[in-house]
C-alpha cells in the first residue's frame, strides 16, 4: 500500500549554482535572478553556504520570494535592519557591561518583539490563532509577519533568528513534531536554553515539548527533534517552503530533487523524507492511477515506471520511520503555554 501525505509544518533555478553560491556568501544574493525552472539548484547553493558565512534573512527572504515572487526582498531587509538597530538602542539605555552579555541581548530582543513600548509602537508580535498551523497563503512569509505582526512557528522563529544573528547572539532552530523554536546558548555559562517564540520566547524545557507533542526516544536519539540545529540544517528548514509549494502545484519531479537536496543537508530530517514519498505518491497517482484504474490496464511499457514509483513511496516512509518518525497527532495547539 503506497503512503499518501504527510502534514505541513506549521505548526528555496539558478543563475549558476556556483554564481549563487558566491552572492549568497556574500550577502549580495538577489531573488529577482530566481530561475524558477530549477528549484534543486536553487536550494543548494542555498544550503551550502560556507559555515558562519549564512545570512538569515536574505536566506529566508530568497525562499519567500520563491514561494510569493510578489514580495519586495529589499523592503525586508531595510525593515529588519532597522529592527537589529532599535535593539541595540534598547541596550544602550543598559551599563555596558550588562548591554554586552548574551542574557541581556537575549532579553532585550524578547522585550522588543513581544512587549509592547516605544521600540514597537505599541504593537508587540503575536502567536496568529486563527492559523495555528500556518497553513494560510503567505502566512509563513517573513514580510507577512512583519505587517501584520501575527505569526506561528514558522515565521516567528525565524525572525528571532535573525535578529538574534544581527546581535551576536549563538542562536539556531530546532524542531519537533510540527514545530520549529529556537536553541539559545549562553556564552557565560555555555548553558543551552530553549525558547519558545510562540509564547513570548520564554524558557521552555525539552520535558515540556515532550509532553506537548509526542516524539518518540529514538528520534530524538536519531536528531531528528530537539537537537541544536547546524547552519546547514536550519537553511534547509527555512527553505522547506519551497518543497510544500512545489507539491502543493503539482511539480512533483522538482518536490523529489529539492528533497533530496533537503535531506543531504539534514539527513534526519524526517519530515522532507516524508514529503519525499507524498510526492512520489502524487506522482503514481497522477500518472498511473488516474488514468488507469485498474490495475490489468497499465500498459505494459508503464509497469516497472509505476513500481518504481510505488517503491519509492514506500522507501521515503520506512526511513522517517527508521528514525522514529510517527504520524503527528492534530489533537494540540502549535502554541506552546
Amino acid at each position: 500500500m503506497t503512503r499518501k501525505d504527510g502534514v505541513m509544518i506549521g505548526g528555496v533555478i539558478r543563475l549558476a549554482a556556483t554564481l549563487l553560491l558566491m552572492l549568497a556568501a556574500s550577502g549580495l544574493s538577489r531573488a529577482d535572478d530566481i530561475d524558477r525552472s530549477r528549484p534543486a539548484a536553487f536550494v543548494q547553493a542555498l544550503v551550502n553556504v560556507p559555515e558562519g558565512k549564512a545570512d538569515f534573512a536574505r536566506a529566508k527572504l530568497a525562499v519567500d520570494k520563491f514561494v510569493d515572487p510578489s514580495i519586495d526582498e529589499v523592503a525586508g531587509l531595510v525593515v529588519i535592519d532597522s529592527m537589529a538597530a532599535t535593539v541595540n538602542k534598547m541596550l544602550n539605555t543598559l551599563p555596558s557591561e550588562a548591554a554586552s552579555t548574551s542574557v541581556e541581548k537575549m532579553k532585550a530582543l524578547r522585550t522588543f518583539l513581544y512587549e509592547g513600548g516605544w521600540w514597537n509602537n505599541g504593537r508587540p508580535f503575536e502567536y496568529d490563532l486563527s492559523d495555528s498551523y500556518g497553513q494560510k497563503p503567505s502566512s509563513q512569509s517573513l514580510p507577512n509577519y512583519l505587517a501584520t505582526r501575527k505569526g506561528n512557528c514558522v515565521s516567528m522563529p525565524a525572525l528571532f533568528l535573525i535578529l538574534g544573528k544581527r546581535l551576536g547572539l549563538d542562536v539556531t532552530l530546532s524542531i519537533a513534531p510540527l514545530h520549529i523554536f529556537i536553541k539559545f546558548n549562553d556564552d557565560a555559562t555555555g548553558k543551552t536554553w530553549n525558547l519558545e517564540t510562540t509564547s513570548g520566547a520564554g524558557f521552555t524545557r525539552d520535558a515540556w515539548y515532550r509532553q506537548k507533542l509526542e516524539m518518540t526516544d529514538e528520534a530524538i536519539a536519531n536528531g531528528v527533534y530537539l537537537k541544536a540545529l547546524s547552519q546547514r540544517e536550519a537553511l534547509s528548514i527555512l527553505a522547506t517552503p519551497i518543497l510544500d509549494t512545489l507539491i502543493a502545484t503539482g511539480r512533483y519531479e522538482d518536490a523529489v530533487a529539492v528533497a533530496d537536496v533537503l535531506i543531504e543537508a539534514y539527513p534526519a530530517n524526517a519530515y522532507t523524507l516524508v514529503k519525499k514519498g507524498t510526492a512520489y505518491y502524487r506522482l503514481l497517482d497522477a500518472n498511473i492511477i488516474q488514468k488507469y484504474p485498474k490495475q490489468g490496464d497499465i500498459p505494459a511499457d508503464r509497469i516497472a515506471y509505476a513500481n518504481g514509483l510505488y517503491k519509492a513511496n514506500r522507501e521515503a516512509f520506512a526511513r522517517a520511520e527508521a528514525l522514529g518518525w510517527r504520524e503527528p497527532k492534530l489533537n494540540y495547539t502549535a502554541k506552546i503555554e
